[in-house]
């Protein structure tokens, strides 16, 4: 039987919760009556404007991801939303640059679903991912790897930790320009999209709660992309 989450009074930690996407997630479940502790890693003035729960980590560090979990103290629910993207082709993709991006896209993720879980008696999680996962971009193979395997990393834990916690994914497309970019430059980089518009960082917050909500969904990956992942290398 289908049944849903009642998300009023939980808690939640969302990493990179104070700009962008994360931002959007972290208001949606605010308004749900969530208690948000926003992790961050420069964005102090935009997290304590968000939460008075906030909480420096740097991903990159292997100590403060087994740490992150303990310092947000008892939590519901857990959304894997901070990461990092470069563009390297595999000519230039050295171990060290590989290893930068895995640290932060796949082993910070696994270390923080792995310490909620062992804290948490019944709970939910949501893993960040990317529509390239359904397509093979060799602009960007270093993160498209590390997507790729938060994807797996996410069906695995679904069943390792069924059946008290849920574990998903959201697959966002071409929602934001990079930082620094023009804002009508996303639409303009976004390629073919079959909906012929893009995603809103509220859309993939809707998602998110979505999947929250449902307690009978788990190790499913909901892209919000306008249909682009249908198109494989196509886009």
């Amino acid at each position: 039987m289908y049944e849903r989450m009642n998300l009023m009074g939980k808690r939640a930690l969302v990493t990179g919760g104070a700009v962008r996407i994360g931002k959007a997630i972290t208001r949606a479940l605010q308004e749900a009556g969530v208690e948000v502790v926003v992790h961050y890693r420069n964005s102090s003035a935009e997290a304590e404007s968000l939460s008075p729960f906030t909480i420096r980590a740097d991903l990159q560090s292997a100590e403060d991801c087994s740490r992150l979990v303990e310092r947000a103290g008892s939590l519901d629910i857990l959304i894997n939303n901070a990461s990092v993207f470069t563009k390297e082709s595999l000519a230039t993709s050295t171990p060290d640059r590989v290893l930068h991006e895995f640290q932060v896209n796949l082993f910070g993720p696994m270390e923080l679903l792995r310490t909620f879980a062992a804290q948490a008696e019944q709970g939910a999680v949501i893993n960040l991912l990317d529509r390239r996962i359904r397509c093979n971009d060799t602009s960007c193979i270093p993160y498209s790897i590390t997507k790729k395997s938060l994807e797996d990393l996410t069906k695995l834990a679904a069943l390792e930790y069924a059946p008290n916690i849920t574990v998903n994914a959201v697959a966002p497309g071409p929602v934001l320009p990079p930082p620094g970019s023009q804002a009508g430059s996303a639409r303009e980089l976004a390629g073919n999209i079959p909906l012929d518009q893009l995603p809103t960082p509220v859309n993939i917050a809707e998602a998110a709660l979505f999947l929250l909500k449902a307690n009978s969904i788990t190790g499913q990956v909901v892209y919000v992309d306008g249909g682009q992942h249908l198109l494989g290398n196509g886009v």
